[in-house]
């Protein structure tokens, strides 16, 4: 990457399906997936929600949700690009067409993009926390002090740092979402339980707000 950068190449370069540019930021990659549902639209007769959604999970989903703990967006006009595409997909399915954005997802018992990502990147702090990568967890995460009986009681300390860049990592924004979670989610006795109850929080709307309102990059 380094060195095709240095011959000036490309201002962007393409990394294990990443797309990376020239000032180490990240780009929202998305150019091939409207016509991936386009090519859905126009060879698969059946619009019910079974084919679609399946289509749409395989095919194109994926894509869009590759290495987020990453490259996760942290702008308005990268996470409008990508709910522009599961807006395409769900407008595809007959009988909720013409819902709104809002009532589709909650008719076809879908989250956001913006949801499925706070999901997984809380998903991988507890792995890193409680679960398989624990000895990694303790290298890159410091519990905080904290005896307040409305704490999950499991605290993590937010670090400082001195450029806007680093709160955007996966250690540093993390820590406030994890730190909101109820106690009942963070004592979860194994993953598959704490995916269980975090679902449950994360359909509770107004925690979900709370936490886009508090995240880099929505200004």
């Amino acid at each position: 990457m380094y060195s095709s950068w240095g011959k000036c190449s490309s201002p962007e370069h393409l990394g294990l399906g990443v797309l990376g540019m020239k000032s180490l930021t990240w780009a929202t990659n998305v150019s091939s997936q409207p016509s991936i549902l386009g090519c859905i639209k126009g060879s698969v007769a059946s619009r019910s929600r079974e084919v679609i959604l399946t289509l749409y999970s395989a095919l194109v989903r994926h894509h869009l949700e590759f290495c987020i703990q990453l490259w996760r967006p942290q702008h308005k006009k990268d996470m409008e690009l990508l709910e522009q595409v599961q807006r395409r997909a769900t407008k595809m399915i007959r009988g909720v067409e013409y819902l709104s954005c809002e009532d589709r997802l909650r008719e076809l018992g879908l989250f956001s993009l913006e949801k499925r990502r706070l999901q997984g990147d809380l998903t991988a702090a507890f792995q890193y926390l409680k679960e398989t990568c624990r000895e990694d967890g303790e290298n890159i995460f410091s519990r905080a002090c904290c005896n307040r009986r409305r704490s999950n009681g499991f605290k993590l300390k937010e670090g400082r740092f001195r450029l806007d860049r680093k709160k955007n990592f996966f250690t540093m924004r993390v820590v406030k979402d994890w730190n909101r979670l109820p106690r009942e989610v963070v004592k979860a006795p194994s993953l598959e339980m704490f995916k269980a109850r975090l679902d449950g929080s994360l359909s509770s709307m107004v925690w979900l707000q709370m936490s886009l309102l508090t995240a880099g990059g929505l200004g």
